[in-house]
């Protein structure tokens, strides 16, 4: 048995998707359901049994993983809006409810493998090196970011990154994303920008060492996202935490220069001003140090970010899926 937290989700449900594709449906999935049409990612999954967030909470104070054989958890699911103000809930969501999970998991011998996040890393002025003896110097600059960090934290100064994996995210993009809303990829958006207005808008720079556009992130596609989580299933003896990126920083032009060539259209992109409540927590450059993870033996294909941008276009929303199907 597997078990996906956030398994409804953006990444959650390309994952299970990818081992449906190997022929794995014992699943489990874990969400919590509000009124966006995430459930749509389900549609086309194979999978045993879904749970409510809070119900499978009760479930696991009830004793459930004591009753039922599982191989791994893949705890995905979080509050990941990078505008959240209301901490509490981060808090509660993002730390308190990790730890919890992460404790029954160790306690019932069970692999835990978890998501972090880049937003960790803040501005990046120590860098971008998954080096777990440095957590203590990262600065996130947002609520979200901050409630990631503190769960690593937690998990080093309890010495259990030995027995479980945690994966630091970065700029992730692709199908079954389009329930996000703001927190959509700006691939996404501005692909509906471009076919409703002949046009992408991209922010600004406010920061004169970066162009209009030119600011850069390490954009990683989500089938290549999903191939690298699954490493450290297939590879239990991999611990610690470690960047999942493609290793490579790439201009917000260079993203989205390839939706127009896939859509048969001239470049058309408009610059327009950050919102003020952004700028202080903008990150104008990220790059994942995948050292770490290439040492620890990952092989797989980083799809070039034009063809990874075409697929995502070509096959998915220019057509009528907008997400990945089993069919």
């Amino acid at each position: 048995m597997i078990i996906v937290t956030g398994g409804a989700g953006f990444i959650g449900s390309a994952l299970i998707w990818k081992l449906n594709q190997s022929g794995e449906d014992n699943i489990i999935i874990v969400d919590e359901f509000g009124e966006n049409d995430k459930w749509r990612n389900l549609v086309s999954l194979k999978f045993a049994d879904v749970f409510d967030k809070e119900d499978f909470g009760h479930m696991l104070a009830s004793g459930f993983l004591k009753n039922v054989k599982v191989d791994t958890v893949f705890h995905l699911g979080a509050c990941s809006s990078t505008t959240e103000k209301n901490f509490n809930y981060l808090f509660k969501n993002n730390f308190e409810y990790s730890k919890y999970l992460c404790g029954q998991c160790l306690e019932n011998d069970i692999r835990f493998i978890y998501a972090s996040s880049a937003a960790t890393y803040g501005n990046g002025e120590n860098g971008y090196e998954d080096d777990e003896d440095k957590l203590h110097l990262l600065k996130p600059l947002n609520a979200y970011g901050y409630s990631k960090h503190l769960f690593d934290i937690w998990a080093r100064k309890s010495k259990v990154l030995d027995r479980i994996a945690g994966l630091k995210y970065f700029n992730v993009y692709g199908p079954n994303e389009y329930h996000k809303d703001d927190m959509r990829s700006v691939v996404n958006k501005c692909f509906w920008q471009i076919k409703e207005t002949g046009k992408a808008r991209l922010f600004k720079s406010s920061n004169p060492e970066f162009k209009d556009g030119e600011q850069s992130r390490d954009f990683l596609y989500v089938k290549d996202a999903v191939d690298m989580t699954l490493f450290f299933m297939k590879n239990k003896i991999v611990n610690g935490i470690y960047n999942i990126g493609t290793g490579t920083a790439n201009t917000f032009n260079d993203l989205i220069k390839p939706v127009f060539s896939s859509l048969g259209l001239k470049e058309n992109i408009e610059y327009f001003d950050m919102p003020e409540i952004l700028k202080e927590k903008y990150q104008y450059y990220t790059k994942a140090d995948t050292g770490k993870l290439l040492s620890a033996g990952y092989q797989g294909k980083i799809t070039p970010i034009k063809e990874a941008v075409t697929d995502y276009v070509s096959n998915y929303l220019n057509t009528d899926y907008l997400y990945l199907n089993n069919n």
